[in-house]
């Protein structure tokens, strides 16, 4: 019997495990000025299992950290990218990298990798992840568009949905909303109709200065996962969710 595991690691950094398979999502193992996880590492670098592949939805330090990732020791792991953001990747020395735009498709291992739209600051994807039967949907840190709607028409089974819940917004353009709050992450459960919804992304902090002045939340991050679970009581009843600490394991079979 196939069995999927999800393990939450920090961020939107999730392992996602299919009968030993495993693919890791917007690798994010340091901290610098203005970027902090406030939680701890479910899984350290350096105890990663080998990987059939990695996938980085966009080129922001905290999705695709490349300098720390560089020391994982398999440089053949092949990557899936947004179109136009692999030489970051293949500086770090990693030599198998496929750049997609929404509704292409690749092969990481035993995965079936396909991009989805997605909107944030700069270029993303959000994605799928099919294997052994089973449908992962990951949305990054996006924000709430029109064109997710297609995603059930092309994935009617999603299994898991993990969806960014902190609402960032950028206050000098005017409270600009950049990744999706509870309520938006709801909605599109909704929609998605997934077996089970894990929410990501909603313990980074970015220092008092940052914080303050640059940035706003739509929540303090120890209130987000309360706020969804609620949110998804109202909007999207018949979806269980499950929130999970750092390294806990979300386990599926079909």
């Amino acid at each position: 019997m196939p069995i999927l595991t999800i393990i939450r690691i920090a961020h939107a950094s999730v392992l996602i495990d299919v009968d030993g398979h495993a693919l890791l999502t917007d690798p994010w193992f340091s901290e610098r000025s203005g970027y902090y996880h406030n939680e701890p590492y479910g899984i350290a670098l350096k105890d990663l299992p080998p990987l059939d592949g990695v996938v980085v939805s966009h080129d922001h330090y905290d999705h695709d950290d490349m300098e720390s990732f560089a020391a994982y020791p398999d440089k053949q792991v092949p990557f899936a990218v947004k179109r136009g953001t692999a030489k970051k990747t293949r500086q770090a020395g990693f030599s198998s990298v496929s750049e997609l735009d929404p509704w292409e498709s690749t092969t990481l291992g035993a995965f079936t990798v396909t991009a989805t739209p997605a909107k944030h600051s700069v270029p993303e994807n959000t994605y799928i992840f099919q294997a052994s039967g089973f449908a992962v949907y990951f949305g990054a840190d996006t924000v709430m568009i029109p064109q997710l709607r297609e995603i059930p028409q092309r994935f009617p089974t999603i299994d898991v949905a993990l969806l960014p819940i902190n609402g960032l917004m950028i206050r000098p353009l005017l409270n600009h909303k950049i990744v999706m709050n509870p309520e938006d992450a709801a909605e599109l459960a909704a929609i998605l109709h997934p077996r089970m919804v894990v929410p990501i992304h909603y313990r980074y902090t970015a220092g008092f200065l940052r914080d303050h002045v640059l940035l706003k939340y739509h929540q303090a991050p120890s209130a987000l996962p309360q706020e969804f679970l609620q949110a998804m009581a109202t909007r999207a009843p018949e979806a269980p969710v499950r929130v999970l600490d750092p390294g806990e394991r979300l386990v599926i079979t079909r």
